[in-house]
């Protein structure tokens, strides 16, 4: 396993009335995170909030190119970030124990963060497609160029890691400084993954490990997974 010191290289917050940072994702050109009762957005150059939708945001935060999905307790929103409407909503694997949330290849995965799993969902109706046995708490989930990613912390640990998607096993590990934690992760689809900060009020870049030249950047296709 390759293990290294998580290289932050920007900050972004506290943002005003921000207590918690919760699940966090990319569409493109804004980063979302959730922020208990809001979602929030802001601009990754210039840190600026840019918009607040009013829908309860406990956890994992997604986006599928076109819709926001937000865990709330027990059920996992789909939301129209134009609007602010939630336009239809299917239940959490965990029934309220689930952390990350990313989106990949037409479906959702989900982190159940006691629990040490990673669920693979049908986004339309919850169903649980499979799953991935962890070693260790998981919060934030993401993938990036096949790989996949997920946060976790324990006590005042945090780290990101780096997981065998069909075994589970631990291939790399970015170790974050002591009391540094992490809560919602994603990738921006190149160089750097973005980590919720949990109390901190704060969302952090982190530099993502550079991978040979046979790497397609911005893609997210999970390793056998299900389509659909």
């Amino acid at each position: 396993m390759n293990r290294s010191t998580a290289e932050i290289i920007r900050e972004y917050g506290p943002f005003p009335g921000v207590d918690h940072v919760h699940g966090v994702t990319f569409d493109g050109r804004h980063v979302w995170f959730a922020a208990g009762d809001t979602l929030k957005a802001f601009d990754p150059a210039s840190g600026k909030t840019l918009r607040s939708i009013d829908v309860a945001a406990h956890a994992g935060t997604a986006f599928d190119g076109q819709h926001l999905f937000q865990i709330a307790e027990d059920r996992i929103q789909k939301i129209d970030p134009k609007t602010g409407h939630v336009l239809a909503t299917i239940p959490a694997p965990g029934g309220g124990g689930d952390s990350g949330l990313t989106w990949a290849e037409g479906t959702l995965w989900v982190g159940q963060y006691r629990d040490r799993k990673i669920h693979q969902v049908d986004p339309e109706t919850g169903a649980i497609l499979r799953t991935i046995e962890c070693n260790r708490f998981v919060t934030g989930v993401t993938w990036i160029d096949g790989e996949l990613w997920h946060g976790t912390w324990e006590g005042d640990e945090s780290d990101l890691r780096r997981v065998d998607p069909r075994t589970g096993e631990v291939l790399e590990k970015l170790e974050m400084p002591p009391g540094v934690r992490v809560s919602g992760l994603e990738s921006d689809g190149g160089d750097q993954f973005f980590c919720g900060g949990e109390r901190s009020g704060k969302v952090r870049a982190v530099r993502r490990p550079k991978r040979g030249s046979a790497t397609v950047s911005g893609s997210k296709t999970p390793v056998d997974s299900t389509s659909k």
